[in-house]
């Protein structure tokens, strides 16, 4: 089973076709499709299943696919370790990071990161919780910033500052730079959040709903929006409170175009998690980024 079959399937399985993974790959179909007919002789059963409309994994490429994932990933750690060794302390670093989390102090961070490591090639990429774990999972990312721990056993966790809650309204709201006593006394303002959390990707998106019903407040005049942005939009219209991380706010607060109210009772926070590749190789730049990120 060689490794460029192996990435071949991979790609495929990602693209969801024969012709995506050809283009991806600058290859020729017919050279695609070779290259998986043998790997499929070679287990002896089909990775994928032929539709109208593309492929999709077979039950043998369901249970393939994360074991090749983790072989080229593994691939990729080689091939790290040899240009650190080439290039001393440079080389390239990625970092997946949930896009509300790239705020002012991940910027800072990085940007005292590279006044150490002036050498090396640091690129960022935002994503979803969930997509972030399987871009270091795929080796497609260095390290990842998430919400919460990925209790996956092929991933090490390392605790990094929680994001504290706050809830939001707009500037010329009753209360805006106010306090309360507790949340209950907010129960019949009209909020804005994410639908409920099944199916979601980030676990945080149910919090405001668990804070209410800790409060004894089984139903608030809520209103579920799938997108941040829009939610701030929507709050500065005066449409709704929510709430929302604190670095997701700064520069509309910053602007006054968002404001807060302090609720005495409510102190609540999202856990951050860096995630590596457990065993992954991890360079010394990328040790440095590490222990920035989690100091």
């Amino acid at each position: 089973m060689d490794t460029e079959a192996l990435r071949t399937f991979v790609i495929i399985a990602r693209t969801g076709g024969f012709s995506g993974a050809a283009e991806q790959m600058g290859r020729s179909q017919p050279a695609i499709s070779r290259r998986i007919a043998l790997l499929e002789a070679e287990l002896g059963m089909p990775v994928f299943e032929r539709l109208a409309g593309g492929v999709t994994l077979s039950q043998a490429g369901e249970a393939l696919l994360p074991h090749a994932e983790r072989v080229l990933a593994a691939l990729e750690d080689a091939s790290s370790a040899m240009r650190v060794l080439q290039v001393g302390e440079g080389g390239p670093i990625s970092v997946a990071v949930v896009g509300t989390l790239a705020g002012a102090d991940l910027a800072q961070a990085l940007k005292r990161f590279a006044g150490q490591f002036p050498k090396v090639a640091l690129t960022l990429r935002t994503a979803t919780s969930v997509q972030v774990t399987d871009l270091v999972r795929r080796g497609e990312a260095t390290l990842g910033l998430r919400y919460f721990e990925d209790p996956s056993p092929d991933l090490e966790n390392r605790a990094c500052a929680p994001e504290a809650l706050v809830v939001v309204c707009a500037p010329d709201h009753r209360l805006a730079g106010g306090e309360v006593a507790s949340l209950r006394d907010l129960r019949n303002e009209p909020w804005l959040g994410f639908p409920p959390p099944e199916g979601r990707d980030e676990r945080w998106s149910g919090m405001l709903s668990a804070q209410f019903l800790t409060r004894g407040v089984a139903e608030a005049r809520f209103t579920a929006v799938d997108s941040l942005t829009a939610q701030k939009r929507l709050v500065e219209a005066g449409f709704g409170l929510a709430l929302m991380p604190v670095s997701a706010v700064a520069e509309e607060r910053a602007a006054g175009s968002l404001a807060v109210i302090a609720v005495a009772d409510l102190a609540v926070s999202n856990p951050v998690s860096l995630i590596t590749r457990k065993g992954g190789y991890v360079s010394p730049a990328a040790q440095g980024l590490i222990e920035a990120l989690t100091a």
